[in-house]
């Protein structure tokens, strides 16, 4: 338990330096301040799998799979990794939740601040019934490992003409309105103003509701994914929670740059399809946890050079067309 006391206090030290410190007056965040932190936030979490590799070498943290140092290292990076990539889909949807209630740049980092609050508290009431589940049922692992691959296989097929997720036609949108008037002014980074009517919620309480809302959607995919490398609870929950910390300063770096990234979820139906089919085979294939990471890591390379690629013959093609 002290480790666990230990670590959501180190969390909560971050955030508290996050907006008391580095982010206390509400600012645009450039390209150039996104990428330093999300090189920290990288930096900080590969540091973190050395603390993981000490604390499996001592009776610190319970162990109940009994798993090497390097192993418990390893699955710690490959689950971040996990959580990483399939956060670039989150970070699509937060784009067009901001665009929709037309949030301001300078207040955008404030809106997800609490909304990485709410999603730790989430994403742990989820970890704590998903490994609860597994360990008391182990054919849930089968379930599991069944939903990734439909996930997979309905990304794969997914038609361009599918509607596209409008936060002002949700239903989300919709239940808020009963429960509390809805107001379309904002008054600086307020989540909440007096009208004549009373208190109403400002676009930017309602874009974190949202938000908030689409993590837990989100995270019914993210947390059988993690669930498929490791059962571990603190390994779990601790590579979920510096990904999810780091997925604001990635929100900023790839904001402005989204479509650049487009054929990313190529990248994501293969390491669906690979920890689905791993949960599915679990019984018969043994994978060595260097396959899984080396498979995870090339997977993200891959995607990233190819969509990087392909942007810039779009581009050219576009550049042509004018002239």
């Amino acid at each position: 338990m002290i480790v666990w006391i230990l670590f959501l206090t180190l969390i909560f030290i971050f955030l508290a330096l996050d907006l008391g410190v580095f982010n206390k007056n509400p600012h645009v965040i450039t390209t150039k301040e996104a990428s330093k932190w999300t090189a920290i936030w990288f930096t900080l979490s590969m540091l973190f799998s050395g603390v993981v590799y000490w604390l499996y070498s001592t009776d610190y943290v319970l162990n109940p799979d009994h798993l090497k140092p390097s192993v418990a290292s390893m699955k710690f990076i490959t689950g971040y990794l996990i959580e990483l990539s399939l956060s670039i889909d989150n970070i699509f949807v937060i784009a067009l939740i901001f665009a929709s209630f037309k949030i301001p740049k300078k207040h955008q980092h404030r809106v997800l601040f609490w909304g990485i609050l709410g999603a730790i508290v989430f994403r742990g009431v989820m970890i704590y019934f998903g490994v609860l589940l597994i360990q008391k049922f182990s054919w849930t692992s089968y379930v599991f490992g069944a939903f990734l691959l439909f996930t997979a296989i309905k990304m794969l097929f997914k038609s361009e003409d599918e509607e596209e997720f409008n936060p002002k036609k949700s239903l989300i949108y919709k239940i808020l309105g009963k429960i509390i008037p809805i107001s379309t002014l904002t008054d600086k980074e307020h989540f909440f103003i007096k009208t004549e009517k009373g208190n109403a919620a400002t676009p930017l309480f309602v874009a974190l509701i949202i938000i908030e809302v689409m993590d837990v959607v989100f995270a019914v995919d993210s947390v059988p994914a993690i669930l498929a490398i490791t059962a571990d609870p603190f390994l779990v929950f601790s590579s979920n929670i510096f990904a999810i910390l780091g997925l604001r300063s990635l929100y900023f770096f790839l904001a402005n740059m989204l479509e650049k990234f487009s054929h990313l979820e190529y990248s994501l139906i293969a390491i669906l399809s690979f920890v689905g089919l791993k949960m599915l085979l679990h019984d018969y294939i043994e994978i060595p946890e260097w396959a899984s990471l080396g498979f995870i890591a090339l997977s993200l390379i891959i995607g990233v050079i190819v969509s990087l690629q392909i942007s810039k013959k779009d581009e050219a093609k576009k550049h042509k067309n004018k002239h």
